[in-house]
């Protein structure tokens, strides 16, 4: 077993730069993370909207007969509508393009300016989808949204690495998760009771709901401090000294400035920073990027977080059950996102990647054997007893968990921590790319995959799960209690990946 990480703050030759956690980096990060409350409010608002009656039947019109008239339509199948889940999957696609653009802003502007435009352009998006009247003003809204994404997720997990102590760069981090999930709770929340206004229209007040989180970010990007390295890095030296002096809360930073210094100096030699990446002493570092993102979707978490209450209602629950059992979920979501927050610096990235996939998978197997049993293949379970959906939302209730202590938090924090400065930005880019590549990809065939693979669909995630947690095992270094600067060490102990870092590396990064 490649035990490479095992090292930590305090036996691994780190320098260990003097500094606490301040009131003042505590303040930003917690204004920062609220950048996914925005993203986490999308995720939960979707799934309940496209669940509602009056908005299927005033858009979607074939799949509200689906569900509602014709009785001969499949129950794994009454929501197999591609047009529906573009309504959900548009965001994602514009997201992927957008975080790309934010990566230039990011690193030429700023974390802050980045954070600025992502929560304007969300609040524009959830204008429109509030106001919509056609499909193609929904969709619309929704590309604004996604854009709007893009550049806080490319932008909030570097500001956070960046300006959190490394002995607490990990619980800081998971503010950003943190804040995914309270986004999600609250939409699912907000949801269940919009869904019993007379009338119909509670969905316009869900889906533009999403305007008060993007005020928070908007407004709070304007008085955020810029991080040191980001000030550096665009040649502001003296100012980012006497600013890491702020946020460390001490005089002593000589040097974890020299530090950062050295590596914006060898970030200006990078004529090519998108081209840099694929020198070959960052290809662990692009391998994470590419690979961390991609098994976070295959999970399979966001079928639950995206269409919770469609998938409740796919498998027999009633509306309001299915809504409230999202609600649930959710729920679940925040407290073992905070455990996370608690053991991520005290029990390592590793352990928690690795406990969270075996927890994933023995319950994924559950769930497919639960409603394969009752509901076969033909998709009738006939009248469901209160026991069976006790089983199949505690089976679900504690895969959430899982995901929320392990891949949820760590999808993002371990890719922000280990790009040495001269990639950081681009390589962020990337990740934030990738992710939403495949959460457009599991949002718009979801549906399409329940309708043909039935409770076999869980298998298939299950699988993926397995094949990430191997890759932890053998791939994934520690990266607990490393100061940020000096990630190389990582590298350059892990027995596979040292061969392509050891070699072409020079400088502090």
């Amino acid at each position: 077993m490649p035990m490479v990480g095992a090292a930590s703050g305090g036996g691994n030759g780190s320098k260990g730069y003097p500094g606490k956690l301040t009131p003042i980096v505590t303040a930003t990060c917690l204004v920062a993370g609220t950048g996914g409350l925005i993203f986490g409010y999308d995720i939960g608002i979707s799934g309940g909207v496209t669940s509602m009656d009056p908005f299927l039947s005033k858009f979607f019109p074939a799949v509200y007969r689906n569900k509602n008239l014709d009785t001969t339509t499949n129950q794994y199948c009454q929501y197999d509508s591609q047009i529906l889940t573009m309504f959900t999957s548009s965001l994602y696609l514009a997201a992927l393009f957008s975080c790309l653009l934010a990566s230039t802003v990011t690193r030429t502007y700023g974390r802050k300016i980045s954070m600025l435009l992502g929560g304007m352009l969300f609040l524009a998006g959830a204008l429109i989808n509030g106001l919509a009247q056609h499909i193609w003003m929904l969709i619309v809204g929704r590309i604004l949204l996604g854009f709007g994404i893009g550049c806080t997720n490319q932008s909030v997990p570097l500001y956070l690495s960046e300006m959190a102590p490394y002995k607490y760069r990990g619980a800081l981090n998971i503010g950003f998760q943190f804040c995914v999930t309270i986004g999600i709770v609250v939409a699912n929340v907000l949801n269940y009771f919009f869904a019993k206004i007379k009338g119909g229209w509670g969905w316009r007040l869900s889906l533009g709901g999403a305007m008060l989180p993007a005020l928070v970010i908007t407004i709070g990007s304007l008085f955020l401090p810029d991080t040191p390295n980001s000030m550096i890095q665009r040649g502001q030296r003296d100012k980012a000294k006497q600013q890491l002096k702020r946020i460390r809360g001490v005089d002593d930073v000589e040097a974890e400035f020299k530090d950062l210094v050295a590596a914006s100096q060898e970030c200006d030699q990078v004529d090519h920073p998108w081209k840099n990446l694929l020198q070959i002493k960052y290809r662990p570092h692009l391998t994470l990027a590419y690979l961390i993102p991609f098994f976070q979707q295959f999970t399979g978490i966001n079928v639950i977080m995206f269409y919770a209450p469609v998938l409740f209602n796919s498998i027999g629950f009633k509306t309001d059950a299915s809504l409230m059992s999202a609600v649930i979920t959710g729920v679940v979501n925040v407290f073992a996102t905070v455990i996370s927050i608690y053991g991520v610096d005290k029990w390592g990235r590793r352990a928690l990647f690795l406990e969270g996939g075996i927890q994933m998978l023995t319950c994924q197997v559950a769930v497919a054997a639960a409603i394969g049993a009752k509901f076969g293949t033909d998709g009738d379970p006939g009248e469901l007893p209160k026991w069976y959906a006790i089983v199949v939302v505690v089976c679900i209730c504690v895969y959430v968990a899982g995901f929320a202590w392990s891949w949820g938090p760590l999808g993002w924090l371990v890719p922000s921590e280990i790009f040495p400065l001269e990639i950081r930005s681009s390589a962020q880019s990337v990740t934030v790319s990738v992710n939403m590549l495949f959460t457009f990809f599991v949002a718009q065939v979801f549906l399409t995959m329940l309708c043909h693979m039935k409770f076999g669909l869980f298998i298939f995630f299950a699988f993926f799960v397995v094949v990430m947690t191997l890759f932890v095992f053998f791939m994934v270094p520690e990266t607990k209690g490393i100061p940020i600067e000096e990630m190389g060490k990582v590298w350059r102990a892990h027995p596979y990946w040292s061969k392509f870092v050891a070699q072409h590396e020079n400088g502090p990064c």
